[in-house]
């Protein structure tokens, strides 16, 4: 009878969880729940000097934004100490480790004096020394044979054993180590699938001979990930590169989108579609399809497939969604749904709404430096037509305030000023400029005549005379 798949995604927290991370835990989710499987979280713990509680809480906090929901209660390796102490003790009474006293500086001079490759040399494998307190326990290596798996993304894997040093399970101080502690638990929690990252591949040999010491059953296959690289084509490091998921989510980047851009690292659906709901990569997303080479973390395809995913919501939910990035002040809702579909289709994340809406909540404009030079410093007519349209606007109504009469108004203000083209026209792309920074400032923003109809008569009115009067 065959065992029900089950894959786990184990992070260590010892940082917050990181674009890595994320796509090794995608690749694990993604699998279980297209083949009806479990995906278990085990939180690797051990190494007390370096863990810290927050960023436990960062992990599954990260998880759930992005929407890997995990089956059953989160395990932690801390919990399972006595179980690995006694692997260990398996492992002594089968001749399958020995005590090794070497520091890191014996092994060094010695590789240095006889010109040797790195690594350790065998030194203490057959010294007989005892454990005990201050010397490690390092796994005895079969001198022939190879150790291999069959890998779901590269294929046949195969080391010789020659090649493997004896790798140190237990340091001297008797704590097992991240490899004995990993082996032990996947076998013991019955996974089927081990799917990880690239950097693990050296370290699969140690895992599989580690567990048929122990007469522990093997996964029944191994997916290593590609590695994650930036434009430079170097691997993705939390010092020089954006990795951390909460500063995408703080960033504006939908969940959603993050999940679907993380799936098209190393792997593409087979119609070519690539941006689409989660629920379609579950069903077409395929181990054997994933490219092993290094994939390219690009932040602008990112944006790019965040900003298909905006413009899919509706209008009510990139409203909720855009809300509590509005930290100024949030317009009242009937102007933001004014507005809302012309912001919907220029924004790329939630955090690129404020600066387009931010006018209708704050008493004067922040004006951009820039915005003005360009505008009101080098601008054509520009008093001309600040004066022109405090006139043209003054005349309407206040129940005749609409977006449609603003344009015609705005029209008339530029014919005024003397802005026309050479059939008399009035010269909007020209007449625009001083307008809109007068309101928003800027130069660039959300269409001028629903922005205005918005704001309303009084304070366009009022904004467009403090303006004026800088001018002098």
């Amino acid at each position: 009878m065959t065992s029900p798949v089950r894959v786990r995604f184990a992070p260590s927290p010892t940082g917050y969880l990181h674009v890595g991370s994320a796509h090794s835990a995608l690749a694990n989710w993604l699998f279980a729940r297209r083949v009806g499987g479990e995906f278990l979280l085990r939180i690797e713990d051990t190494d007390a000097e370096r863990n810290r509680p927050e960023l436990v809480d960062n992990i599954l906090e990260m998880l759930r934004w992005l929407g890997l929901d995990w089956d059953g209660e989160p395990i932690r390796q801390s919990d399972r100490g006595e179980l690995h102490l006694a692997a260990v003790e398996t492992l002594v009474a089968a001749h399958a480790v020995y005590a090794c006293d070497c520091t890191a500086e014996d092994v060094q001079a010695r590789n240095k004096a006889a010109g040797g490759k790195p690594g350790y040399d065998g030194f203490c494998r057959d010294r007989g020394l005892e454990p005990g307190p201050g010397r490690a326990l390092r796994f005895r290596v079969p001198d022939e044979g190879r150790t291999g798996w069959d890998d779901l993304v590269r294929g046949e894997m195969s080391f010789a054993n020659a090649d493997l040093e004896d790798f140190v399970v237990v340091r001297g101080n008797g704590k097992p180590l991240f490899l004995l502690a990993n082996a032990y638990d996947d076998a013991d929690m019955g996974i089927t699938h081990v799917i990880r990252g690239e950097d693990h591949l050296n370290n699969t040999p140690k895992y599989l001979l580690l567990q048929d010491a122990l007469g522990l059953t093997r996964p029944e296959a191994f997916a290593h990930m590609p590695l994650l690289v930036n434009e430079q084509r170097k691997k993705l490091s939390k010092r020089r590169d954006d990795v951390s998921m909460a500063s995408y989510r703080d960033a504006g980047y939908l969940p959603e989108a993050m999940v679907n851009y993380l799936a098209l690292l190393g792997w593409g659906p087979p119609d070519g579609i690539e941006v689409r709901p989660v629920s379609e990569i579950v069903d077409l997303y395929r181990l054997e399809d994933v490219n092993p080479s290094p994939a390219f973390f690009d932040p602008k395809k990112l944006s790019f497939v965040n900003a298909e995913h905006l413009r899919a919501l509706s209008t009510d939910e990139f409203l909720a969604r855009a809300e509590p990035f509005l930290t100024r002040g949030v317009p009242s809702m009937e102007a933001l749904r004014v507005l809302a579909t012309e912001a919907q289709e220029r924004v790329r994340t939630l955090t690129e709404v404020e600066p387009m809406v931010d006018f209708l909540v704050v008493d004067e404009p922040e004006v951009d430096e820039d915005s003005w030079t360009k505008a009101i410093t080098k601008g054509k007519q520009v008093p001309e037509m600040l004066d022109a349209s405090i006139t043209r606007l003054d005349a309407l109504a206040a129940d005749a305030w609409t977006a449609e009469v603003v344009q015609e108004a705005i029209g008339a203000a530029a014919i005024d000023a003397g802005l026309v083209n050479a059939e008399g026209k009035p010269q909007l792309s020209k007449a625009q400029g001083p307008v809109r920074v007068a309101l928003t400032g800027r130069t660039v923003g959300l269409p001028l005549w629903e922005s205005i109809a918005v704001l309303g008569r009084d304070r366009t009115l009022a904004r467009l005379r403090s303006t004026r009067g800088r001018l002098g």
